[in-house]
């Protein structure tokens, strides 16, 4: 009977694996799309003031810069990259997006903004990240296991940006610009 249990068990684990894994992957494929969908959220809701917007900026700005330090060293596919940030963690783009999204928080000045972004990044970060270690470590195996155990040699890369280039930051930072552009003008005009 314990056998049959036990059995019964491990299949409902792999089931719950693999519908977590379904979930990941499909959180991972929509949160660009899904980030228009927040963005609008934010646009709408949204009640900055000058002071928030500018202290918002100012930390979005300092995301950004993570994001670009740790895109000019990135060589998306082609190795496990452990130059600039990538030496103390494993996820620097991810980290500045975090950061930017405070930096959003603090500018929008409300409550449904920050429970509606917070609420996005945890589930779209978090399966993105799921879903990058499974392509690095079947793609790099233990080349990508000793790196994620710190045992892994930094290795001396200079910051290029034309590498940030090819990984497209400027995109990033063209929508982070527009998206203070845009909470600019709602305090501006006062809508």
């Amino acid at each position: 009977m314990q056998a049959a249990h036990r059995a019964k068990a491990n299949v409902d684990s792999v089931q719950d694996h693999e519908r977590r894994s379904r979930l990941a992957e499909l959180f991972a494929r929509i949160r660009v799309r899904g980030g228009f969908i927040v963005g609008a959220v934010v646009v709408v809701f949204a009640r900055p003031t000058w002071p928030t917007w500018s202290a918002g900026l100012a930390i979005a700005i300092a995301g950004e810069l993570i994001r670009v330090w740790a895109a000019g060293h990135l060589e998306k596919s082609k190795e496990v990259t452990r130059s600039g940030p990538y030496r103390w963690t494993s996820h620097p783009l991810y980290l500045g997006s975090s950061v930017i999204a405070i930096g959003v928080l603090v500018a929008s000045r409300s409550l449904i903004v920050a429970a509606v972004v917070l609420g996005y990044m945890a589930v779209t970060i978090s399966s993105a990240i799921v879903m990058e270690e499974r392509f690095l470590r079947r793609t790099f195996g233990s080349t990508y296991d000793a790196y994620k155990r710190a045992q892994a040699e930094p290795v001396a890369r200079r910051f290029s940006l034309a590498r940030a280039r090819r990984n497209r930051e400027h995109r990033a930072i063209a929508g982070l610009a527009a998206g203070f552009g845009i909470l600019a003008l709602k305090i501006a005009l006062s809508i």
